[in-house]
């Protein structure tokens, strides 16, 4: 409950780099909004919806079982997947295990996403699969946070082994994702020699794990307030040496953001902490209806650009300048590639 108020009272930079990103109108697109498909492609995870809730919540008592409840219904009728908080705590304390399958009582024919850290056993992340009957497990890194944590891990060693091992074992596709401060092309060739599904990138710019740790330190980690890769580079960065299936996440609040990391190459999108403040404000019936415009918005603006599906997005052209551009450019990534590419 400590990270969810604090997340909800940090305030969040816009500082995903999607700013930089100008799309291509298309003033003869040839086609009409009921033409627009918005089911994404995304292999063995099998998301229905464009969108998905990433992880968030559990393990904080009857307060977290009531709001992954609320996240679960909504998932449910807006046809989204959902991912869990981490279960570690379940996993030590049997107690909070009802604040998890919850989301399974409330969602029983959805897609769910079990959660665990880099840590995690081959046998616990077993058991945190079967708590949820979850259709993949996260795996979730976040040195950071565990770093600025004044209770938090300081040793990791053995992570990619671990993930390795867990892939290998596991009957359900593994997911590996930051936790808000993004994937290097580094770590992501890392990675894809570790035989997982797929990568959410996580970037820099939405919650910010360091600023939350910092409120409940003493002496403050001033220099992790501003640390990670922005989410717009983090998803070009692991495109460019990843091919199997990426999420993108991490500061994405609306649908012309949502419809940026799908030109930027993301095969689904993942939103916390917006819908977040929306359950906790304003509730579930106004959550499920801001979804609703999310999905109108989405469609719209694919109608504009001439993109009959979420896939086709990878081939609209757009201008890339600005921060990114020069992040891009330093990084030997060529952001004038996006400028003139047609689908063929």
């Amino acid at each position: 409950m400590d990270h969810i108020q604090f997340a909800l009272s940090t305030s969040q930079q816009p500082r995903t780099m999607f700013d930089d990103i100008r799309l291509i109108h298309q003033a003869l697109p040839g086609l009409g909004v009921e033409d627009i498909l918005l089911k994404p492609e995304t292999g063995d995870l099998c998301l229905k919806s464009p969108v998905f809730i990433n992880a968030m919540t559990g393990g904080g008592g009857i307060e977290t079982e009531r709001l992954n409840g609320l996240l679960a219904r909504v998932a449910k009728e807006t046809g989204m997947g959902m991912a869990v908080g981490s279960q570690m705590s379940a996993l030590k304390n049997p107690i909070e295990r009802n604040t998890y399958k919850i989301v399974r009582k409330e969602n029983s024919e959805g897609i769910l996403f079990a959660n665990l850290g880099s840590e995690a056993t081959v046998q616990q992340a077993k058991d945190a699969v079967e708590m949820i009957e979850a259709n993949a497990l996260q795996i979730h890194l976040n040195v950071v946070q565990e770093l600025t944590m004044p209770e938090g891990d300081r040793d990791f060693k053995g992570a990619i082994d671990r993930i390795r091992r867990i892939a290998g074992d596991l009957e359900v596709p593994v997911i590996v994702k930051e936790t808000g401060f993004g994937i290097s092309r580094e770590t992501a060739v890392q990675l894809a020699a570790a035989d997982i599904t797929a990568i959410d990138v996580s970037g820099f710019g939405g919650t910010n794990f360091a600023a939350i740790e910092n409120e409940r330190r003493s002496r403050k980690l001033g220099y992790f307030q501003e640390w990670g890769i922005p989410t717009a580079a983090a998803i070009v960065e692991t495109k460019s040496v990843f091919d199997k299936t990426l999420l993108a996440s991490g500061g994405i609040h609306s649908a012309l953001d949502v419809l940026k990391a799908f030109i930027l190459g993301a095969d689904a999108v993942g939103l916390a902490g917006s819908f977040l403040k929306i359950a906790m404000e304003k509730g579930e019936k106004e959550l499920i209806s801001e979804i609703h415009s999310l999905y109108e918005d989405l469609t719209m603006m694919m109608t504009a650009l001439g993109a009959r599906n979420l896939s086709d997005l990878a081939f609209c052209p757009a201008i890339i300048s600005g921060e990114l551009f020069h992040y891009l450019t330093v990084r030997g990534l060529n952001p004038a590639s996006y400028a003139n590419r047609v689908k063929n």
